[in-house]
């Protein structure tokens, strides 16, 4: 029965979004913690709003605004991967329904709005004249970026050397053909130790996107090689072909292929799964896009997994915004005994609510299983914060106190039945966007995190300047950090300095440099240093 009324939520949230239109900005610079996007003007922007890239005709939501001025925005990544000055990202704002933009109005890249079609959260198709081919010559847009990074770790006198390379690429239309393609593949390993990468090439080689799309006419498409389909994201990667068509305002869909290995992320035959799905993008001033998915997931040739996945995103009225994917177990084997169930095994649900121009509350509740990382850079007690508190219920709020002055909290609960693994963290900062006579923005913060194992608690604040306009920006911080282990009555006490560099040596090319420095009472100290170089074409 909470299942049934959880996916008549959904459903029924696919009918209400609001017609969309873009904003374009440009990241300008990126910290260890923020990404920094520069805009012609922030007016249609509120804290608390989602950021977008856009690929072809696929929105996907990438970054949080925390703060802004009126032409800057400072976010927080979605991201697991890092993100590249440059990269272009776009803001929605509410569009008249009666006149939407037309194509000539939308900035570079961004998906093309017809009729009263809002852009959801998760990408929209575009829906064109039912002519059975491409309605115009496609114009053909490419980008990419190629980077170099070392991460270089100090600890008890003993240095490694982490080197990572990097190639991303996407090219809509090639040669204004029909075909496109995506690409994200790196390779990381660490000097000395190359009989590693020897043994087993994908414990240095990761290809997260590689795939070529062949528009047959305006209506479908089909995809080769390994690509997350937006419209049922939450399931990862698809290792094959998948199958798109457009009906008018339903898109329906099949895949077919495998599941990329969940201990190295190579392709493993073994992985079988098929599935189809349909997707309904809702007309009028509330709109949103729904999917529904059936698939079945199997290993060496026997069912491990038969469900059914629904993902919705759009907007409740004009001052809510929702987004939620569940799977539901169809199929069970156990001891032998094989029957069909009804089983939800994973839940994600957010919302957020715009009280006024001033306040933004946010509520979401996340039952998905564990994500497993397969490169994270990431120090100690930032990976530990965020492993202890992705799941269970979140409440945040967002206040602008002054023009410049805007005060946040994010509380987090884990809860379970036998309470094995509970976590209880708080999280609250007052960000200054621009601070008098430095002309720089800085960020004050504390957190305090409390499982069945440790308590700790943080301050901390960092500051950011720009030092020679559109060439050079510096950005300085300082944690405090008290560790308190449930088995011991000790007190660790930790305070980390660090700092960073990011010059534009050209247009399109780009250093970072960045240090950080871990000092302890009574353990060895840490010093973290990571060197950039990203030059984008």
């Amino acid at each position: 029965m909470r299942i049934t009324i959880v996916v008549v939520v959904l459903l029924l949230a696919g009918l209400t979004a609001r017609a969309q239109a873009w904003v374009q900005g440009t990241t300008t610079y990126i910290s260890s913690q923020n990404v920094y996007i520069k805009f012609a003007s922030t007016a249609a922007i509120a804290t608390g709003d989602t950021l977008f890239s856009v690929s072809g005709d696929v929105a996907t939501p990438c970054l949080i605004v925390k703060d802004k001025s009126s032409t800057s925005c400072v976010c927080t990544s979605l991201l697991a991967t890092p993100v590249a000055k440059g990269t272009p990202f776009f803001a929605r704002q509410a569009a008249p329904v009666a006149a939407p933009p037309a194509a000539t109005d939308l900035p570079p890249g961004a998906p093309t709005v017809t009729d009263s079609l809002a852009t959801p959260q998760a990408g929209v198709q575009v829906v064109v004249p039912d002519d059975g081919d491409l309605a115009q010559a496609p114009k053909e847009k490419i980008r990419g970026r190629v980077s170099v990074a070392s991460y270089s770790n100090l600890y008890d006198g003993t240095p490694t050397h982490r080197m990572r390379y990097a190639f991303v690429f996407q090219g809509q239309h090639i040669r204004q053909s029909r075909w496109s393609v995506d690409n994200y593949i790196t390779f990381r390993h660490t000097l000395g130790e190359g009989e590693a990468v020897r043994e087993n090439i994908f414990d240095a080689l990761k290809i997260y996107a590689l795939s070529a799309q062949y528009d047959m006419n305006s209506h479908a498409r089909v995809t080769v090689g390994r690509k997350i389909n937006q419209r049922i994201s939450n399931m990862g990667a698809v290792d094959g072909i998948q199958y798109e068509h457009n009906i008018g305002r339903l898109t329906v869909g099949a895949i077919g292929g495998f599941r990329p290995d969940f201990r190295d992320y190579s392709i493993n035959t073994q992985l079988l799964q098929l599935g189809g799905y349909a997707s309904y993008n809702a007309a009028g001033t509330n709109g949103g896009q729904s999917t529904l998915a059936i698939v079945e997931q199997r290993n060496g040739g026997v069912t491990d997994r038969r469900f059914a996945y629904l993902q919705h995103s759009g907007a409740l009225g004009k001052k809510v915004q929702v987004f939620g994917s569940m799977d539901v177990d169809l199929y069970e084997n156990i001891n032998e005994v094989q029957r069909s169930t009804l089983r939800l095994t994973n839940l994600f649900l957010s919302l957020r609510y715009s009280v006024s121009k001033k306040l933004r509350l946010n509520v979401s509740y996340d039952n998905r299983r564990n994500i497993v990382y397969f490169e994270s850079y990431r120090n100690q007690i930032d990976q530990l914060i965020d492993d202890e508190t992705r799941q269970g219920l979140r409440l945040g709020a967002n206040y602008r106190l002054l023009k410049t002055v805007s005060w946040g909290m994010n509380a987090n609960w884990r809860f379970q039945k036998s309470d094995l693994n509970l976590s209880k963290n708080l999280n609250t900062y007052i960000s200054f966007s621009r601070i008098p006579w430095v002309k720089a923005s800085a960020t004050i913060s504390a957190n305090v995190l409390q499982t069945n194992y440790l308590n700790s608690k943080m301050v901390g604040i960092r500051l950011n300047k720009e030092l020679v306009k559109g060439v050079l920006n510096g950005e300085l911080n300082a944690r405090l950090l008290d560790y308190q282990y449930q088995n011991s009555e000790q007190h660790i006490l930790q305070q980390m300095v660090g700092g960073s560099l990011s010059v534009n040596i050209s247009r399109k090319l780009t250093f970072f440099a960045y240090y950080e420095g871990t000092f302890n009472a009574t353990s060895t100290d840490l010093t973290r240093v990571n060197v950039r170089a990203v030059q984008r074409f």
